[in-house]
């Protein structure tokens, strides 16, 4: 009875959220758009509903600021087509001894205000991704120094032993020296603080695409590079590429087929098999590396946000437990996201090295089960609590359908949704009782254990652990996997790391996502597992 009337509800929540609107985004000038037409260039217009919120490339590490950011600065390695690790700003490394990397940079790359990009440029960038402001700091634990060799070569020095370093160096962008000490942006944008700089507006970096401009939450326009290194090799022929922040679902869809836009990143999910029928219409699709999931506040004596006074429900793992056995999961894959997902209990992907199979199943969906948990616990009337939720679609059904299934077994949960800039540094400064989170990792898990699940402290450890967790046996587990030089021992500790987290459910990971990218007939792209498109293999007929 219960499954019947509540999947009728949440097709009614679909429905509705499906006939929202958006206001239009700013039209770019006709002058533009002439000098465009003129040039004969190839323009890419694509349609999402977030802003990146900063362009500084070590102030986040989110997804939407990712998709826009990495277009315009490089890193010094990043992935082929097939997602594999590749040379970018780096043309080669070596290990010169078991806690020293040498790093040779490409030759004849320049900025984009078309000064040089060398050893200067890279050293000052990775300290700067190491400042206290930085959302990269965490992939860089463990870097005690960077030496300049010449020109072209740097030395990265270790504080301990690490095999996989490299693999750390992914989407830490590497910035000009001299145009960051004249606009004073040494050090990253504090952008929990809310802090403006030049770096949040403008940009300078070395990649295939130039900002052009930067209306937040309205467009961000970037035009190619004609001087970028990889220009001779690149498959694409985008020469300008329009971000428009489109809030609504049917609104997107609606300039997609209006042709206003040229690609959708992220269709909504009702609409996906209707999609797959339109003929003017292509679809591409693959599962995602990352995790939608809850965690909770397991720090403070007394929640923010609950009835519980004295105590905190979410320190009890049997409370923890209940949550689980709370959310119909399946059901909500179902009904809410339409089969565009999978349920599942493992924090990491297949993607992730370590990745352990048996953990990947969801527990059981038992309500009886969750009650009785709850009255063991000491709470046999249940309790009340908000869980926050940003204010994305898709997100926010998820979390109302799992707010009440919650509320079903006794957890009265009342969903808090806000933006984007008010959820995001909320969360990480562990503002908040009870929280729906998603993260894409990296395909080495240190970086992700590190930020997400290792008591807050230096360096970025826990960075983004909302809920303050902490677990020293867990902390000594991956402290010991930063430093392992034995690949098929630091895989099997990841195993171990994976079977504990399980075990003391921190969070409680609910689905991952098939990623699914619409657009036009006449547009080819890559589509990579993490959700960003790079601009350098869109091809527009």
């Amino acid at each position: 009875m219960f499954r019947r009337s509540f999947a009728v509800l949440l097709l009614i929540a679909v429905a509705t959220a499906a006939n929202t609107s958006a206001v239009p985004a700013t039209a770019v000038p006709a002058s533009a758009v002439l000098a465009a037409v003129a040039a004969g260039a190839k323009t890419l217009r694509i349609a999402t509903a977030f802003d990146p919120n900063s362009l500084d490339p070590h102030a986040q590490a989110l997804l939407y600021h990712t998709r826009i950011v990495s277009q315009i600065y490089e890193s010094l390695v990043s992935r082929d087509q097939k997602f594999a690790l590749e040379p970018q700003l780096a043309t080669s490394w070596q290990q010169l001894s078991p806690a020293l990397w040498r790093f040779k940079l490409r030759p004849n790359v320049v900025f984009h205000d078309n000064t040089p990009f060398a050893a200067d440029d890279a050293i000052f960038s990775l300290l700067r991704a190491r400042a206290p402001t930085s959302q990269r700091e965490f992939q860089l634990r463990g870097l005690a120094t960077v030496r300049k060799v010449d020109n072209l070569t740097i030395d990265c020095e270790l504080s301990a032993p690490d095999a996989v370093f490299p693999d750390k160096l992914l989407l830490v962008a590497m910035m000009s020296k001299a145009w960051s000490e004249h606009h004073g942006v040494e050090r990253p944008q504090d952008y929990n603080g809310k802090q403006e700089t030049y770096a949040v507006r403008n940009a300078n970096g070395t990649g295939p695409f130039m900002l052009v401009s930067y209306e937040p939450d309205v467009k961000t326009v970037l035009d190619a590079n004609p001087k970028w290194w990889g220009r001779a090799t690149m498959s694409g022929n985008v020469d300008r590429v329009e971000y428009s922040v489109i809030k609504a679902d049917a609104t997107r869809l609606a300039a997609l087929a209006s042709g206003q836009v040229d690609l959708v990143l992220d269709p909504p999910f009702q609409d996906v098999a209707r999609l797959q029928q339109d003929p003017k219409v292509h679809l591409v699709q693959v599962i995602g590396m990352g995790t939608q999931y809850l965690t909770f506040d397991q720090s403070r004596d007394e929640l923010l946000n609950s009835d519980v006074k004295g105590r905190n429900p979410f320190k009890d793992l049997r409370v923890r437990r209940a949550v689980a056995q709370a959310i119909d999961v399946d059901l909500i894959v179902t009904k809410v996201l339409r089969g565009q997902a999978g349920s599942t209990g493992s924090l990491f992907s297949p993607l992730v090295t370590g990745y352990v199979p048996e953990l990947d199943k969801h527990l059981a969906f038992d309500p009886a089960a969750a009650r009785a948990a709850l009255k063991e616990a000491g709470y046999p009337d249940g309790f009340a609590v908000t869980l926050d939720c940003v204010n994305v679609t898709f997100r926010e059904q998820v979390c109302q359908a799992a707010a009440a299934m919650l509320t079903q077994v006794g957890i009265r949960t009342q969903l808090q949704s806000s933006p984007s800039p008010l959820f995001f540094p909320k969360l990480s400064q562990a503002n908040t009782s009870f929280v729906e989170f998603g993260w894409t990792p990296q395909a080495d898990p240190f970086p992700s254990l590190l930020g997400l699940l290792h008591t807050y402290g230096a360096h970025g450890a826990g960075i983004f652990n909302p809920g303050r967790y902490s677990n020293p046996k867990l902390d000594q587990l991956i402290d010991a996997i930063g430093v392992e030089p034995d690949l098929a021992k630091r895989t099997a500790m990841t195993g171990d790391a994976l079977r504990l987290i399980a075990a003391d459910m921190p969070f409680i990971p609910l689905y991952r996502l098939k990623l699914t990218w619409a657009m036009r007939t006449g547009v080819t792209v890559v589509q990579w597992p993490n959700d960003v498109l790079e601009l350098r293999w869109v091809h527009v007929d």
